[in-house]
């Protein structure tokens, strides 16, 4: 698998985190893990299919995914290659009117939410491109016609970096400490724009967190404590809906990305 990032336009970057090409040449099965970012993929060659439940469906030519809290399986035919946009946390809804969380634990033909004439429109192009570069280019050009709403919500993106400061450690109910908003509207709020709910966001960030810090521990012990887990055990339970894994298994064969 070939995997190559591009930095979005100025103008994009306070919604998109990066733009990515995802090359297979031989074909391959690929774990990918839940993340904090919403997803939208278009496919310009070859085949992908989602295993989940053990039953394997194709995948349509242009999707969304939402946030998920456990892992999923992507298998990709020989010669596939698609085109990622991984908004930043909040950036999505600049584009779509959508509630969101509708996403969660979801993908979504893009159809659904775009007009088919504009996919197949942006479809056709991806696969006429000569270069990589070309289709980075076609993909921001759509983004910033469908760009509604230029400010994110200042109130949500504190509240995320609060979260990510202390690796998802953190009671729901602390978050709107100092906030001049209640927990019920505030809940609402963060699932209409991040997708998902501020528990399950903050769940998302400290396992995120202990995978990244799993390699420069002692043992998996000292790993799930440092992460903010009670015991081992707190850990794997976690990690098992997490990664569809024990961490033991998980990092034999870590994911691509």
């Amino acid at each position: 698998m070939k995997i190559e990032r591009y930095i979005p336009a100025d103008i994009l970057k306070p919604f998109v985190k990066t733009f990515m090409i995802v090359e297979s040449e031989n074909g391959m099965e690929n774990r990918i893990l839940p993340n904090t970012s919403i997803v939208m993929a278009f496919r310009y060659k070859g085949r992908l299919a989602s295993t989940e439940g053990g039953v394997k469906n194709g995948l349509p030519a242009s999707v969304i995914t939402g946030l998920r809290k456990s892992a999923r399986l992507i298998n990709y035919s020989r010669d596939t290659a698609t085109l990622l946009v991984m908004f930043k946390e909040g950036g999505a809804p600049a584009f779509f009117d959508e509630p969101l969380h509708e996403l969660f634990g979801t993908t979504l033909a893009l159809e659904q939410l775009i007009h088919r004439h504009m996919l197949d429109n942006i479809e056709e192009q991806l696969a006429e491109a000569g270069s990589n570069r070309q289709r980075i280019s076609i993909v921001e050009r759509f983004l910033l016609s469908m760009l509604k709403k230029p400010q994110p919500d200042e109130l949500i993106l504190l509240t995320i970096q609060r979260i990510r400061r202390v690796n998802g450690n953190i009671r729901i109910t602390d978050l709107v400490t100092g906030l001049p908003i209640s927990m019920d509207p505030f809940e609402k709020r963060f699932r209409r724009i991040m997708g998902t709910s501020p528990k399950q966001f903050a769940r998302i960030v400290r396992l995120r967190n202990f995978v990244d810090k799993y390699p420069q521990s002692k043992n998996l012990t000292e790993a799930a404590l440092m992460a903010g887990y009670y015991d081992q055990a707190h850990l794997i339970k976690d990690f098992k809906t997490f990664a569809r894994q024990t961490p033991k298994d998980f990092f034999r064969s870590p994911p691509n990305w």
